[in-house]
């Protein structure tokens, strides 16, 4: 776990700007498996034998998104999880959208 994962989705107000280049580059250091796009949001695909072994997987970002009040974007389908996350208040990247996706990377996938 990263010392991301232990932190919480903290909100930002509408006056906080979004995170810089330099900024989201050491924060994605800690969850490499992620990708920022267009220093905008950040995407990880996830891949699974079933649809069933997808959905419970999609259950568990559910559970954590409610418990930290920041909601990704969730796609699934059958073997497969795309999750979108970026702060909608800054329509950019805050650390909260890192620490979600840190918490995610740490969830049970079997």
């Amino acid at each position: 776990m990263t010392d991301l994962a232990g932190k919480r989705c903290i909100p930002c107000s509408g006056s906080t700007p979004p995170l810089t280049r330099p900024q989201i580059k050491a924060l994605l250091d800690q969850v490499p498996e992620w990708e920022a796009i267009l220093d905008h949001h950040l995407r990880r695909v996830f891949r699974f034998p079933d649809f069933q072994s997808a959905l419970q997987f999609v259950n568990r970002i559910g559970a954590v998104a409610e418990a930290e009040a920041h909601h990704p974007s969730i796609s699934f389908t059958w073997g497969r999880v795309e999750v979108e996350i970026w702060t909608h208040k800054i329509d950019g990247l805050s650390e909260a959208d890192f620490v979600l996706a840190a918490k995610i990377d740490a969830l049970p996938r079997g």
